[in-house]
């Protein structure tokens, strides 16, 4: 079943499903005992529930603009456009969130609404009489039904733990609870019980060749890839309430060896591969074709053009156009530093990270270093022109890659340093980002901490603009030490000292004739770089930006751009608007205030934090 068709049956029974709707936090479902039944008395009927609970993880307010390009900034990498405001979508970039913050309301109640869609499938399959006395074919069909929405409510609630630390937890509906003023459960406890439930899940689901499905639908591999990403984070360290400090999970061992486990069976299945192309795997999620590979393991469905179920990916974030024809905000920059965390040989490097903005006549506009974008969704890269901000690109929720990587840093965990196993996950994910020069891959160390330290870099480089960074590195308890040295950075990038002494202070272009186009969306993110007419003065075009300036004078038809000159300190440290992570405090800041209104309407629940 292809995308849009799996999204049209969606869409066309979500209306089935919008009982299940859910706009305050823990509100009782108003069904009636006979409602809830009927919507469970046959599989098509269970179906349109379970929509439902799917449903909630598509939006405005979930993984089609909130939860993956808002709460997720920043680490080391991106930052939210613009400057400070602790009411908006800037004052999470800069870790500067109010209880007041306008973005922090609807992804708590939108995930608890789908954490209560959940709930009411994963009760009534059981005892519904489909489940009960119906064929065997079609208690199958249940059971895969009741996997999906278990693994639906763990990524729910890992959401909830990865911004907010200790929720409230409820396993049932709202109307079965004696009250729905529920206090806070610790993290740990929450961990366990869905890591059980997605074991139980993958017993349940079918692995993709075997549903025939596609990624916007669960998979034995979702559930396991899941559950290994959820098990690496009870491993590690989060921002505790008693004492209020940054902590690791108790018996990380054994949530390492359930990370390495899921992932190994993953690999072992033969269902999923690296996709040969990086750049390929980005531009399918904006055309809807089929990857072949099968390397987005699991993606959040965006369908229908609007705020509700589709998604504002490549529009929000993305390559910023300033044309009519594909108009787009821009909405995350990049931190100039994480350009030359890269090879220049590494082909991620131009998919992630947009140095020149479309202009109104479409044409490249090189930009300053503090004005590039992350770049791995274009609109540009859809069919859909004109003005429009939801384009159906779906969320790449799981990746192979992301379970390779997994797999090595666990391995390397158990067994005190990586196993060729582990190194060779690790090469094969370089291997694909240095295609054409494989020579240039370098060596992958074997040592346990420098291997460790490896996998952290690799990460950033392959997951850059995938709402992954921040939450790595509070769970490997490296958020203080990489904002901390990504100041360094940004400082030595200013003062074009250590690792930036040969990056040049400006760069010279020269724009087109104002009737030509020179951005063609077709061409590749590394030869659209290219294909800018930058000023060599004899050196490799690919080379300018590792070279210290080409001329003193602009020459004669080309514009000056501020490279690293664009790098001031205000940018750095010390101002309140500007600067990068300014509000960041260890030992409170890894985690986000939560929304006033949630905390008035339940006088159980507790802010904490310092909040």
């Amino acid at each position: 079943m292809n995308k849009n068709k799996f999204l049209a049956i969606f869409f066309s029974i979500v209306g089935m499903a919008s009982v299940y709707s859910c706009s305050d936090y823990l509100e009782v479902e108003n069904l009636s005992n006979t409602a809830e039944k009927q919507q469970f008395d046959s599989a098509s009927d269970t179906f349109a529930a379970l929509v439902g609970v799917y449903n909630s993880a598509m939006g405005d307010n979930t993984y089609g603009q909130r939860m993956n390009l808002i709460l997720s900034q920043s680490g080391d990498d991106f930052r939210t456009s613009g400057d400070y405001n602790a009411n908006d979508r800037r004052g999470i970039s800069c870790f500067g969130a109010v209880p007041t913050n306008t973005e922090l309301l609807r992804p708590f109640l939108d995930t608890y609404a789908g954490i209560e869609r959940a709930n009411l499938v994963i009760k009534n399959i059981p005892i519904s009489p489909v489940y009960q006395t119906g064929s065997a074919a079609d208690k199958k069909l249940m059971d895969r039904y009741l996997g999906e929405a278990l693994t639906l409510r763990a990524q729910f609630y890992y959401d909830l733990i990865k911004n907010w630390g200790d929720v409230p937890f409820q396993e049932i509906p709202s109307a079965d609870l004696a009250t729905v003023y529920l206090p806070k459960t610790d993290r740990d406890v929450i961990y366990d019980k869905i890591l059980d439930d997605l074991a139980k899940a993958a017993t349940l689901v079918p692995w993709k060749s075997e549903g025939g499905t596609t990624a916007q639908r669960i998979s034995k591999a979702a559930v396991k890839g899941l559950r290994a990403r959820i098990a690496l984070a009870r491993a590690g360290y989060s921002l505790r309430r008693s004492p209020q400090l940054m902590a690791q999970g108790s018996n990380p061992q054994k949530y390492y060896q359930i990370a390495y486990d899921e992932c190994r069976d993953i690999i072992n299945s033969g269902e999923h591969k690296l996709n040969p192309s990086y750049e390929g795997l980005f531009r399918s999620l904006h055309t809807n074709s089929q990857d072949a590979t099968n390397e987005v393991i699991f993606a959040v469905g965006a369908f229908g053009g609007n705020s509700r179920t589709d998604s504002k990916i490549g529009y929000y974030n993305g390559l910023r156009h300033d044309d009519t024809d594909w108009k787009s905000a821009g909405g995350i920059s990049a931190i100039p530093t994480y350009f030359y965390e890269f090879s220049k040989f590494d082909l991620r490097r131009d998919v992630n990270i947009a140095i020149f903005r479309v202009s109104t006549t479409k044409q490249e506009d090189l930009q300053t270093s503090i004005n590039w974008n992350d770049a791995k969704f274009r609109k540009s890269w859809t069919n859909i022109t004109g003005t429009s901000q939801n384009l159906g690109i779906d969320w790449p929720l799981v990746r192979y890659s992301d379970i390779l990587l997994m797999f090595a840093e666990a391995d390397n965990e158990l067994n005190n340093g990586p196993s060729q196993d582990a190194v060779n996950a690790v090469l094969s994910v370089k291997q694909r980002a240095f295609a054409g020069n494989l020579g240039q891959v370098g060596t992958i160390p074997t040592g346990k901490n420098d291997f460790f330290n490896f996998i952290v870099k690799e990460r950033m480089l392959e997951f850059g603009g995938e709402g992954l960074r921040k939450y790595d590195l509070i769970r490997w308890n490296l958020l203080e030490t990489k904002i901390n040295e990504t100041r360094q950075k940004l400082t030595d990038f200013m003062n074009g000292v250590g690792a930036y002494a040969n990056v040049p202070e400006y760069i010279f272009y020269k724009k087109p004739a104002s009737n030509v186009i020179n951005y063609v969306p077709s061409k590749t993110a590394q030869q659209n770089v290219l294909d800018m007419d930058l000023y060599v003065n004899g050196i490799a075009k690919a080379d300018v930006f590792y070279n210290p300036n080409q001329s003193v004078a602009t020459p004669s038809g080309y514009t000056k751009i501020n490279w690293r000159l664009a790098m001031t300190q205000p940018y750095i440290s010390g101002d309140p608007i500007k600067s990068y992570a300014h509000y960041f405090q260890p030992n409170k800041r890894e985690l986000l205030p939560i929304a006033l209104d949630v905390v008035n309407s339940n006088y159980n629940l507790t802010q904490d934090y310092g909040y």
